[in-house]
């Protein structure tokens, strides 16, 4: 069986930041309770001309040098969003014509903040199967375009972002040793945009009623990202043949500070092995993960021969991990 792994990574995030002052000018918050609450102190915001595809573009181009490649070397792109530039065309299509490429084929997948995981399983699958030999994985959101700027509860928790992953196969042993992803289906609207789809198309109303945007109801969100990180991390590992006290680096989904907290005390991780920047970037869901490896990379935390463990849970409801023994 092939050893397929990530080759090289860039992320991207717009120059604009929101300060926790920002928002106590723009709703009735302050920077003392989003930052206990949430753990978030900033966030990257797109700029108005701007849309998810520009941001894929600069982190593809990103993970193209880190990987010492150029676009021709590519045969397939998935990128994983659910802000796409247009709802009838995918964002991959749009960055294949940005990347000057023409036929290969590109496809977006929607996961929710699970993007990642759901990619990084997806990509290992087709390159282990013969059919693909490098494929560009990118995890973009624009989700303060669809964030209701008049809801404290949810307006101060997102940012904006993109990583983007080339992989292929790579040294036996290294690479995507496992990964565990499911979903708990749901039409509550736990986590959803009430309007917009087939169920309720836009109407004059529905965006009067502001129902083009995210909503949430937080306790049952908690609830649920409290149990699944811990279980679907425990799950992969167990899948990759290794026990927790194997891990170096556990890169939690960034979307609360408390739910990482209770998951990572439920995993018994110490604090030093895990990753959190949760308080630069906000929830910039499916990127989440992407950036904090990113980043892990550039502080040499992040090395090659480390085992590292992502793991996120999203809108659907979804959940994801994957676990990896660092191939660079």
């Amino acid at each position: 069986m092939k050893s397929v792994g990530i080759k090289g990574l860039g992320y991207y995030v717009p120059e604009r930041i929101m300060t926790n002052a920002d928002y106590e000018k723009i709703v009735d918050t302050s920077d003392e309770w989003i930052t206990s609450m949430t753990g978030i102190k900033e966030r990257h915001r797109i700029a108005p001309e701007q849309a998810t595809s520009d941001m894929c573009f600069e982190a593809a181009k990103k993970a193209l040098a880190a990987a010492k490649l150029s676009a021709e070397d590519l045969d397939l792109i998935i990128v994983a969003t659910v802000t796409p530039d247009h709802h009838a065309q995918g964002a991959a299509c749009i960055v294949q014509k940005k990347l000057g490429l023409k036929t290969i084929p590109a496809f977006d997948i929607s996961a929710g903040c699970s993007g990642l995981t759901y990619g990084l399983t997806l990509g290992d699958s087709l390159i282990k199967s013969g059919r693909f030999k490098r494929i560009l994985l990118i995890a973009a959101e624009s989700l303060t375009k669809i964030t209701n700027y008049e809801d404290r509860g949810t307006c101060v928790l997102f940012g904006d972002g993109a990583a983007a992953v080339i992989l292929e196969e790579t040294e036996e042993g290294y690479g995507i040793l496992s990964s565990y992803i499911g979903a708990e289906g749901e039409d509550d609207g736990i986590l959803s945009i009430p309007a917009g789809g087939s169920r309720k198309p836009h109407t004059v109303e529905s965006i009067q009623n502001n129902e083009q945007y995210i909503v949430m109801k937080g306790p049952d969100v908690y609830k649920f990202a409290v149990n699944i990180c811990p279980a679907a991390t425990k799950k992969a590992m167990e899948l990759a043949g290794l026990k927790m006290t194997d891990l170096d680096l556990f890169i939690p989904h960034q979307a609360n500070i408390r739910i990482i907290e209770a998951a990572v005390k439920r995993l018994r991780i110490p604090p030093e092995k895990v990753f959190i920047n949760i308080q630069k970037y906000g929830n910039t869901s499916a990127a989440t993960t992407g950036i904090a490896m990113g980043e892990a990379i550039e502080q040499g935390i992040l090395t090659k021969g480390k085992i590292v463990a992502i793991t996120a849970f999203g809108s659907g409801l979804t959940f994801g991990s994957v676990v990896m023994k660092w191939a660079y």
